[in-house]
C-alpha cells in the first residue's frame, strides 16, 4: 500500500532505508526494523513507568485504555501481529508512534503494561486510515488487536478527540522522529519520561490543515 498524507521523499534516504520504512517489492518479505526499535523503546518506557509506580502514585488519567490485567503477548509480539495481519505500511507504525507520543503529552498518560497494547492498536488502525491507500475497518481491527469491535470503537473516538482530530503528520516531523529513532537505537540511549523517546515538542498545525478520520466502522 501507499501513503497519501506523507510525501517520504522528503526523508533522508540513509535513515528512511535503514528503519525499514522502503516499500517491500517482489522477493522474500522481511520485518521492518522500525517495529524492533519502537517496541524496544516502548518496552522501556513501560519499564521506567512500573518501576516508578511502586514509589510514586502515578494515576492513569484516561481509565478507557486501562485493563485488569497486562496481556500476556508481549509488545514485540502484538506489532509483530499487526503488521502481519493488518498489511498496513511500516510508515504507519512510525505515524502511529507519533500520535502515541502527541497522546501521552495532551493527557499526561503514563505507558503500563496496562494500556500500551490498546493505545497501538488505536494509533496503528488510525494511522492506516489517515495514510495509506486502503485499510481494513474497526471490525477487523478488533480481532486481530484481540478486543471487541465496540470497545475499539470507543477508544478510536477517545484517542481522536484527545488529539482534537490533528491528525496530520508533515515531513520535517516525520523526519525527525526518524532520524531521532535512528539516533536511539544507535546510542542506546534511555527514555526519559513516557513515550517521549524523541523529545520532540511539535506546535499543533492549523485547524484548516488538518483532516478528520474516517467514519468508524459499525
Amino acid at each position: 500500500m501507499g501513503t497519501l498524507a506523507i510525501n517520504t521523499e522528503g526523508v533522508d534516504s540513509d535513515i528512511y532505508l535503514a528503519l525499514g520504512l522502503k516499500e517491500l517489492g517482489k522477493g522474500p518479505i522481511g520485518t521492518p526494523r522500525i517495529l524492533s526499535l519502537l517496541s524496544s523503546l516502548l518496552e522501556k518506557s513501560v519499564q521506567k513507568n512500573e518501576m516508578q509506580s511502586e514509589t510514586t502514585n502515578m494515576k492513569d488519567n484516561v481509565a478507557i485504555f486501562h485493563g485488569l490485567r497486562a496481556p500476556t503477548i508481549s509488545i514485540q509480539q502484538y506489532i509483530d501481529r499487526i503488521f502481519k495481519y493488518a498489511g498496513c505500511s511500516p510508515s504507519c507504525f512510525l505515524v502511529a508512534y507519533i500520535y502515541v507520543d502527541r497522546f501521552v503529552q495532551q493527557t499526561d498518560v503514563h505507558l503500563t503494561s496496562l494500556n500500551v497494547h490498546r493505545l497501538l492498536i488505536t494509533s496503528v488502525m488510525i494511522a492506516a486510515k489517515f495514510i495509506d491507500d486502503a485499510c481494513f475497518n474497526n471490525a477487523y481491527y478488533a480481532r486481530v488487536g484481540g478486543v471487541s469491535t465496540a470497545e475499539l470503537n470507543r477508544l478510536e473516538m477517545k484517542f481522536l478527540f484527545s488529539l482534537d482530530f490533528r491528525l496530520q503528520v508533515n515531513v520535517n516531523t516525520f523526519q525527525r522522529y526518524c532520524s531521532q529513532l535512528q539516533k536511539e537505537s544507535l546510542e542506546g540511549h534511555q527514555i526519559e519520561r513516557p513515550i517521549r523517546a524523541c523529545g520532540i515538542k511539535e506546535s499543533w498545525p492549523n485547524k484548516s490543515d488538518t483532516q478528520c478520520a474516517p467514519t468508524i466502522a459499525r
